[in-house]
């Protein structure tokens, strides 16, 4: 199948939405699919107010669609709402071509909490962006019912995976090694929706780090200079810390579903978080704790198995998250005709 995936989160970004759409869509192409990413890549871009590394594309509706049309797809996901997602979306709307989308991010509660905006005046928007979608993916039980519940009822679950890469054999990070335990870690982007300062501000035996970077991290780093923050890691080195950690720190609670969490989990890395959606969906009481009070649960999570973490982890594939956003997608029942 031929199918175009416009998305307004694309690399260089570091987050969830494109490290998911990126292993979807290796997968996708391993398995034979054609896969074309409309992307701020491909157009002028200005910076996102109050989050400057992420870039807003600028490309009209037409412009999408010749794009995609000449692509030739026989399918459409647009993954975000955004400029991009808006265009792609009026484009399908105007030739009455089927489309999926996705709720990557609880986008009500991310506004509100750099704005101060009120979220159901987001909702509004949310609505209005997703309810025309043949189907609306949602990666876990707690955010369909909460899409529900805001009038979206055409949802389909499309979860998480882990790279095989993250293991519990293998190296830890030589760094993280040396410091007092035990170490307490936080993986993500480093920005004000990710409530880090909840964790740093625990006082907790130990050692707290930070992997990731973000429009935060200054802020963060002259508040909470015991705390150790590394920059972003990728790839083995982003694995060597996770299994360096004793307890991953999963302090937000605005996620929708928290792929570090997963991760770390694969590697043997018990978590402790909030008792919000991302969280109750994932974890189970061999693998992580959770409380209103932080402290609490990362007591409780240094106590359980790592065995049974990486076995819990291990569940989690990409090829299985391909398979339901596949099962998905809304073909056309032909593809576009190819246009120069």
């Amino acid at each position: 199948m031929r199918i175009a995936i416009v998305t307004d989160a694309w690399a260089p970004q570091v987050n969830g939405v494109v490290r998911t759409l990126e292993n979807v869509i290796a997968e996708l192409r391993n398995n034979g699919h054609e896969v074309l990413v409309v992307s701020p890549a491909d157009a002028p871009s200005v910076p996102c107010p109050t989050y400057p590394e992420i870039r807003l594309a600028l490309i009209p509706p037409a412009a999408i669609g010749r794009r995609i049309a000449r692509f030739g797809a026989e399918a459409v996901h647009v993954a975000t709402e955004g400029p991009l997602g808006v265009a792609a979306r009026h484009w399908c709307l105007s030739r009455r071509l089927p489309f999926t989308t996705a709720y990557h991010t609880q986008f009500p509660d991310y506004v509100a909490a750099r704005t101060g905006a009120n979220p159901e005046w987001i909702w509004r928007y949310v609505r209005w962006f997703h309810t025309p979608a043949a189907a609306v993916l949602a990666s876990t039980p707690t955010i369909e019912r909460a899409l529900n519940a805001h009038g979206l009822t055409r949802i389909r679950r499309w979860g998480r995976g882990v790279a095989p890469l993250f293991r519990p054999q293998g190296e830890r990070n030589a760094a993280m090694a040396t410091l007092p335990g035990p170490i307490l870690l936080h993986v993500g982007r480093v920005a004000v929706e990710k409530n880090i300062a909840a964790f740093l501000a625990v006082d907790i035996p130990g050692t707290k780090v930070v992997v990731g970077d973000g429009p935060a991290r200054g802020a963060l780093e002259r508040q909470y200079p015991d705390a150790i923050f590394l920059g972003a890691l990728f790839g083995e080195a982003l694995a060597d810390a996770y299994r360096a950690a004793d307890v991953l720190v999963f302090p937000s609670r605005t996620d929708t579903f928290g792929l570090v969490m997963v991760e770390a989990l694969a590697c043997g890395t018990p978590v402790a978080a909030f008792p919000v959606a991302g969280p109750v969906d994932v974890l189970t009481p061999d693998t992580g704790a959770m409380h209103e009070e932080l402290s609490v649960a990362i007591t409780r999570a240094l106590t359980l198995d790592r065995a049974a973490c990486a076995a819990a982890g291990a569940q989690f594939t990409w090829p299985a998250s391909a398979q339901q956003f596949l099962d998905a997608l809304q073909p056309f029942g032909a593809a576009l005709a190819r246009a120069s």
